[in-house]
């Protein structure tokens, strides 16, 4: 026969004092002397009194519920920042109401409006990590929001995303480690943000070993793997020469390097190459073939998720940007020229 549920009422009899004053000394409110607050402690631990979080939650005014709303739900990158986000708020025993806006800025603002109508506890808007800023949905929102994989366009927000900079840098500094000096970029525009941010990292990692990244070896186009096909012939027909090239993510890497084989340039004997995104990392391939930055996404939209529960329950919102470094993943396409 199933265990009668221990309910407040039992503590208050046992503890000899109020259903309103068990209530509130197990909640750590309320005023009550310390031998009233020792009695309804003993009491609870004796009759192995487990409070109903879901009760608790609608006694303080709270749905125990956060809204999870993305950019692109089913993108290959939005998905690790997903699962991170909503497992730590599982965690945090939140649930998880997820919509998302399709990229629709219509659909967007519509379900904006939804999402106030929930009285949910707090709101986690998802990116799509494409470099361009989110529109702020903060302003007029009953309940605190903050920004993922994506910055907010107001600066008042707390954003958290992958640090572009820090990515290039680390590439640069593990191939200048692996006897590389003259390194040539290819990368996606210059107005993109994350471009800019991954090839400002490289300047910086060049320039502090003494070298410069070329202005004749940077090449600019998008993230397709068709610009980094032509690219590559673009460098290679240039006569410039080069030992690495850094690329802005692994699909340029992965079309430099089956360009560079069609040529007869050796990888990495020749030429070493690195990626960013760690692609295969997450597929679960896993092949080792090409050394890649690792943005670690799921651990990104962890910190964004922890972050808003700790506001939920109290904790200081902290504005502005949020950072969090990736992993160098080492691969076979940047073996040391002195190994």
């Amino acid at each position: 026969m199933a265990r009668k549920a221990i309910s407040l009422r039992d503590v208050a009899a046992v503890a000899g004092v109020s259903v309103s004053t068990v209530s509130k000394v197990l909640r750590g409110q309320g005023k009550a002397s310390d031998a009233t607050r020792e009695r309804i402690f003993e009491a609870a631990e004796r009759l192995d009194f487990q409070p109903n979080a879901l009760g608790q939650f609608l006694v303080q005014g709270r749905s125990a519920t956060v809204g999870v709303l993305t950019m692109n739900a089913p993108g290959a990158f939005t998905m690790p920042v997903l699962t991170g986000a909503t497992t730590t708020l599982g965690t945090r025993d939140l649930s998880v109401l997820v919509t998302d806006s399709h990229l629709d800025r219509t659909v967007l603002a519509a379900t904006v409006r939804k999402l106030r109508a929930r009285s949910i506890d707090g709101l986690l808007v998802v990116g799509d990590g494409s470099g361009s800023e989110i529109r702020s949905v903060t302003a007029g929102f009953p309940a605190p929001v903050v920004y993922v994989y994506g910055i907010s366009d107001d600066a008042a927000d707390a954003s958290f995303v992958h640090d572009g900079y820090a990515a290039g840098k680390r590439a640069g500094e593990h191939l200048i480690a692996s006897g590389r000096r003259r390194i040539a970029h290819i990368t996606a525009s210059a107005d993109d943000h994350s471009a800019r941010e991954r090839a400002d990292g490289l300047a910086a990692a060049l320039a502090a070993a003494g070298a410069d990244l070329a202005p004749e070896l940077v090449l600019r186009g998008d993230w397709s793997r068709g610009w980094g096909r032509e690219a590559a012939e673009r460098l290679i027909a240039s006569g410039e020469r080069f030992d690495a090239v850094c690329c802005g993510n692994d699909t340029i890497a992965r079309a430099v390097i089956a360009a560079l084989a069609e040529a007869g340039v050796r990888v990495p004997e020749d030429v070493a190459i690195t990626g960013m995104d760690n692609i295969s990392g997450l597929t679960g391939q896993d092949d080792e073939s090409l050394t890649t930055i690792d943005f670690r996404l799921a651990d990104l939209g962890a910190r964004a998720a922890a972050h808003l529960a700790d506001v939920i329950d109290g904790q200081p919102y902290e504005p502005g940007l949020h950072r969090i470094a990736g992993d160098l993943v080492a691969g076979e396409s940047t073996a040391s020229l002195t190994a």
